[in-house]
């Protein structure tokens, strides 16, 4: 697994599900042109731009370079990075047809193109900050009522509130995004805070 520290934005679930993979990192998929509407999604991306940097890995197709235009005009350049696909012709294994302009995404690439195509955004060798602090995991979302309890649902969302975060985030997501904003020691004055 390589470990990037900027927060990775792709399209959707299968390039994420691709990603994941490869990379160790925080992965947010844009739901395709979903992001246009989805203020949420536009504030959380601002704001993993502003703690993390991102590193947009879109399509090489002309949806991929809307998305990643358009996200260029809700986020100073100067916290982007870019990664880009090779145009490669072909169809993914998973569609029936292939894409309207014939290439490859994200989902559809070899494992090595995606690694060139860092490489060559120059992520790879960004130092990783050694931390020997307390991360924040499942485990605590499980023991202080945050999943798998009566009413999780509701003190999750309150939660999110409470840290202005989208509310439809999964529970692996709300942990990578947790300590991406939060130490576990501000992250347990939070959940006592909304507890209070």
């Amino acid at each position: 697994m390589i470990k990037i520290d900027r927060a990775i934005i792709v399209e959707g679930r299968y390039d994420k599900i691709k990603l994941s993979s490869i990379i160790d990192g925080v992965i947010i998929e844009t739901e395709g042109f979903g992001i246009f509407n989805n203020k949420e999604k536009q504030k959380l991306i601002r704001r993993l731009a502003e703690t993390k940097g991102l590193l947009i890995l879109t399509d090489s197709d002309s949806a991929g370079f809307k998305i990643r235009s358009f996200i260029r005009g809700i986020v100073p350049n100067e916290l982007i990075k870019h990664a880009y696909i090779p145009d490669i012709f072909g169809k993914e294994k998973r569609k029936t047809e292939f894409s309207k302009e014939g290439k490859l995404g994200v989902e559809g690439v070899r494992p090595e193109v995606i690694i060139d195509a860092l490489q060559k955004a120059g992520v790879l060798y960004e130092e990783t900050k050694a931390s020997d602090k307390r991360e924040i995991t499942k485990l605590d979302l499980y023991e202080d009522g945050l999943s798998g309890r009566e009413n999780s649902d509701a003190l999750r969302k309150k939660l999110l509130k409470h840290l202005d975060l989208p509310e439809r985030l999964t529970s692996n997501a709300l942990v990578q995004i947790l300590n991406t904003f939060l130490t576990y020691e501000e992250y347990k004055k939070a959940v006592e805070e909304i507890k209070g």
